[in-house]
Parts: C-alpha cells; structure tokens; sequence
C-alpha cells in the first residue's frame, strides 16, 4: 500500500465531519425551538419528539466521534507509511475504514430516527385536519373577495 491509498479518503472523511456537523447544527434547533414551543404552550407531541431528538443527539455524537477517529488513525496510517512502516500504516488504515464503517451505520440508525420524528409531526398534522377546519377568529381575516 502506498501513501496515496489513505490520502484518498481524506477529503471523504472531511466532507462527512461537515455533513455531521450540519445535522448536529440542525439538531440544536429544533430542540431550541421545541424549547420556546413548550415555554409558551404545552403540545402533546412534544414529549415524543424529546425522545427522539436525545437519541439523535447521542448518535449523532457517536456518529461524530467515530468519524473524527476515522480521520485521525487515516493521518497516523499516512504518517506511518511516510516513515515506510508499511505493517503499522496498513493496520491503521484497516482501523481507519472500520471506524468509517460505524459512524456510517450510526448516521444510517440517525436517520431511520430523524424519519420517525418527521412520522411524529405528521401525525400531530393529521389530528388536526381530522378535527376539522378551524373556525376564523375574525370575519376581516378570512374575508371571501368572491361574496
């Protein structure tokens, strides 16, 4: 194996650290919103969906972390191989791609969760059709420009 083998992935590992960090990003606002929501008034959907944002958050820390040590035994695998300790650059990289690995299927149990939650918010939509239309608070409001 050569040192352009674990050079390679580099910029891969580097696009989905920022991939991780956009939905760790996105995360951190819904559950800031959800936080404002239930201060001013209280939703019934809102304790699952705390359920599923702390799973997403623990996996999206896994998923993270895993990547972040993907990144780093791929730069001790190039480093060994800069220093021709091939066996050494060989298992690093090997370690490399598994740590990859996991933080793939943590990404992939993240967003098997993510749709749960969207399921969630559907639902709360749905009882709300269903329970008819909602009556104008105000006859300015919904004023018919046909009549």
């Amino acid at each position: 194996m050569t040192l352009t083998t674990p050079a390679l992935l580099f910029p891969a590992i580097s696009l989905l650290l920022l991939a991780y960090t956009n939905r760790f990003l996105t995360l951190a606002q819904l559950i800031r919103k959800l936080a404002d929501e239930e201060r001013t008034q209280h939703h019934e959907g809102n304790a699952k969906q705390i359920v599923l944002l702390r799973r997403r958050i623990s996996l999206t820390k896994r998923m993270q972390l895993a990547g972040v040590l993907s990144f780093l035994l791929c730069t001790l695998s190039m480093f060994a191989l800069f220093l021709s300790l091939n066996l050494p650059g060989l298992v690093l990289f090997g370690a490399s791609l598994v740590l990859l690995s996991i933080s793939l299927i943590y990404s992939c149990w993240e967003i098997q969760i993510s749709t749960n939650a969207l399921n969630v918010q559907l639902q709360d939509i749905e009882a709300l059709v269903a329970s008819g239309p909602r009556r104008p608070t105000s006859s300015k409001e919904h004023h018919d420009p046909a009549e």
